[in-house]
């Protein structure tokens, strides 16, 4: 059996494929202190499995300070007189006008950071070679100073990384866990290399430490086989994990993308927006001709403002990620007035425990969770009537902030507000008109926000895929290995990608293709926009791409500037063998499970609902409705109409 096992602030969500090929799922609390206890604990209620695909949080959780995963001591060695490059960053204020402001604490102190006598030109010229005795010398002291982790970076390493190669062997010998620059950031400007070189040091003891006891559990469990999803949507092997874990931060909501894509391409839906709401925040993506869109550019354990990260405000990666905007707008969110009495949603969060008030867990603070049981939007049972909900306590905790209805109302209003703009985000700010896209909607929560939120965007087309509180664990499974290799300023374009492409097969053994893609510019640009490159790679060809794309951003382009290429990057994919969807009924009159008052916008509705399991292909339900399963449900509003298609989704339009 294979089991997709995705952790969430929330829920721990479990997707098995059995011997037959049929599929399974499951949900449990998660154990956000110690992630891995609730995936043993789940994989045990499963009975074990033979192979183990994972989504984590832990690195992201890390480096956002949350309690039980203390930070390891790490050091930074770089080049004579760059020491400080890591806390001097970019000058960036988030908040301009704010005198309280501090800068997010630097990963490494001042007083742990090292500089060796060496120096490479921007060329790879050796100009000052790099003394071996210093090395030993300053290694020694690492060890005396109790430093877990060494980040090394020296100027220029991504032109000719010799200096950083020997300085990683010397340095291995005193400290446990060394990485040097050329293995995860080798491309230029100094400060973004730094940062996430650091980062991926602090994050090597933490990721190490946690992927060792979950592979001692699964083992005891007779799983014999794990793999990581990563940041860029595809799976990673554990040791790649363990050596360069900054590309596991965004493990969890990348599978959920992955899932939209691969879903599109069975509904021949060329244009998609991935649209995740959890218990925690919700996240929005685009899936354009059925690839999903990435980035190279990231900033974590900051600040996010209306799903915008605040540039400045964390610390930035150089590493290719799913594009994606995060609110902090989940079923947990609390519902809270501020000091002038308006009412607020998020960006605090109930999370698993205590989570929202109607769980009886101990939660006294209304949640959107709360909101949607008040107002009839959710039954009072969630996971197939193991878990009752409270619906009297949860009109207790909303009336303590006024009329419980009023307050439900306004506060799924102001969430799915807060959720409009973060798909704006990824539609209007690259260019792209979100009426021109069908919203996929997943997570426990999204389906019950997803139509009201398309009417917002003007969507006519809303898609709730076959178990959508489980989506982002199935998109574990319709993965394919991923493995990313990259060169700075390449010469010879094509002669650029082949190398690298020889480079990962030489890894790797098999490659079933590569996609390619290319970090370009204007001359004289401080940045760069990341498009793909075909094969041959021509530069009048990335020319064309990058000239469409920089339309399409800024609304405009340069004729007379000739273009450049920063970065060539390649992904090696190896294909999986995967599942398909679970199939709807054929045949069949499903029944009104029950008749419930449910809230609208207009009033209170009496309104039927449904089992999904019931519904057969080709059923249709007028809006108002609510269509309820094991792990979500869905919400129908007066005029708008669903029906039941052949993979068992649920395609909701405009009467």
């Amino acid at each position: 059996m294979i089991v997709a096992v995705d952790i969430g602030g929330t829920f721990t969500d479990f997707v098995y494929v059995r011997g037959d090929g049929s599929l399974g799922f499951y949900k449990a609390l998660s154990t956000p202190r110690s992630p891995e206890v609730a995936v043993l604990e789940g994989l045990r209620v499963l009975g074990g499995a033979s192979f183990v695909v994972h989504a984590t949080t832990i690195a992201t959780n890390a480096l956002r300070g949350q309690v039980g995963l203390e930070l390891p001591r790490v050091a930074l060695v770089t080049t004579r007189g760059f020491r400080d490059v890591v806390e001097i960053g970019r000058q960036n204020r988030p908040r301009l006008y704010d005198p309280l402001f501090e800068k997010p604490r630097p990963l490494v102190p001042r007083d742990l950071r090292f500089e060796v006598d060496e120096r490479v030109d921007f060329r790879g010229s050796i100009l000052k070679p790099l003394d071996v005795r210093e090395l030993e010398s300053l290694g020694s002291r690492l060890g005396a100073l109790g430093v877990e982790s060494a980040a090394i970076i020296f100027l220029h390493s991504y032109a000719n990384p010799v200096h950083e190669v020997l300085a990683e062997s010397v340095l291995s010998k005193h400290v446990g866990y060394v990485s040097p620059s050329y293995k995860v950031a080798p491309e230029p400007r100094e400060y973004e290399r730094t940062s996430t070189t650091v980062v991926n040091a602090t994050l090597m003891p933490i990721v190490s430490s946690y992927l060792e006891r979950l592979i001692k559990g699964l083992r005891e469990l007779g799983v014999m086989e794990l793999s990581i999803m990563s940041s860029s949507g595809g799976l990673i092997t554990v040791e790649e994990a363990m050596v360069r874990p900054v590309q596991i931060v965004e493990s969890g909501p990348a599978a959920g993308v992955i899932a939209t894509a691969e879903l599109s391409r069975m509904l021949g839906i060329s244009r998609a927006i991935s649209f995740d709401m959890g218990g925690t925040t919700a996240k929005a993506g685009t899936v354009v001709d059925f690839e999903v869109e990435v980035t190279s550019e990231y900033e974590v354990g900051g600040e996010a403002h209306h799903g915008r990260i605040v540039k400045g405000s964390g610390y930035p990666i150089r590493f290719p990620f799913v594009d994606l905007a995060e609110v902090s707008a989940g079923g947990g969110s609390i519902i809270w007035r501020d000091e002038v009495g308006a009412l607020r949603v998020g960006p605090i969060s109930a999370g698993a425990d205590p989570g929202p008030v109607c769980y009886g867990r101990g939660g006294v603070r209304p949640t959107i969770t709360d909101a949607n049981l008040a107002l009839g939007r959710i039954g009072d049972y969630m996971l197939g009537g193991a878990m009752k909900l409270d619906m009297s306590a949860s009109i207790k905790a909303l009336q303590a902030l006024g009329d419980p209805e009023v307050v439900a109302w306004e506060a799924i209003s102001i969430a799915n507000l807060e959720m409009a703009r973060a798909i704006r985000l990824v539609t209007v700010e690259r260019g792209l008109d979100p009426a021109d896209f069908t919203l996929v909607a997943f997570g426990g929560a999204g389906p019950q926000h997803a139509v009201e939120i398309a009417e917002e965007l003007g969507v006519r087309s809303v898609v709730v895929p076959p178990h959508p509180g489980l989506f982002s664990a199935l998109g574990l499974l319709l993965a394919d290995w991923r493995f990313e290799a990259r060169v700075a300023y390449p010469v010879d374009l094509e002669e650029a990608y082949l190398k690298l492409e020889g480079e990962l097969l030489g890894r790797l053994g098999r490659v079933d293709y590569f996609v390619r893609y290319a970090d370009v510019r204007y001359e004289g640009q401080g940045w760069e926009l990341t498009v793909p490159v075909g094969r041959p790679a021509r530069l009048d060809d990335v020319r064309r791409a990058f000239e469409e794309k920089h339309l399409a951003t800024y609304g405009f382009t340069l004729e007379d500037r000739s273009v450049e290429v920063v970065l060539a990057r390649v992904f090696a994919v190896i294909r999986r063998v995967k599942p398909g969807l679970p199939k709807p009924r054929a045949l069949g009159e499903p029944r009104v499970k029950v008749v419930r008052k449910v809230y609208f916008k207009d009033g209170w509705v009496n309104t039927p609902v449904y089992w999904r399991d019931d519904l057969p292909v080709g059923y249709k339900i007028e809006g108002p409705a609510i269509v309820e399963e094991y792990d979500s449900t869905t919400v129908i509003p007066p005029g708008w109409v669903a029906v039941v298609g052949g993979h068992g989704e649920l395609r909701i339009g405009v009467v």
